[in-house]
């Protein structure tokens, strides 16, 4: 695994600390500890999925669900965040 520099270097961790240990969970099927470990894992891939899709098969509304995936992984990700300190 990757070290986090953000928390070598300062000591606190960064938004995306426990992204890869997720992905480890997901890849050997263990999808609760994979949300348990950072619950942004979820709609970051479904962003990601239909953002792949998207090139694929052009939809007719993608710009709005793209920023609709985009805020609700972002929402996600700096709630996560804050919990991580309180």
């Amino acid at each position: 695994m990757l070290p986090c520099f953000t928390k070598q270097l300062l000591g606190v961790d960064c938004p995306g600390c426990g992204l890869q240990r997720s992905l480890l969970f997901l890849i050997k099927g263990e999808f609760i500890s994979a949300f348990l470990m950072y619950p942004a894992i979820y709609p970051m891939l479904l962003l990601f999925g239909f953002l792949g899709l998207n090139k694929l098969y052009p939809f007719k509304h993608s710009n709005t669900i793209t920023i609709t995936l985009m805020v609700s992984t972002v929402g996600f990700i700096l709630t996560n965040y804050i919990l991580k300190f309180i």
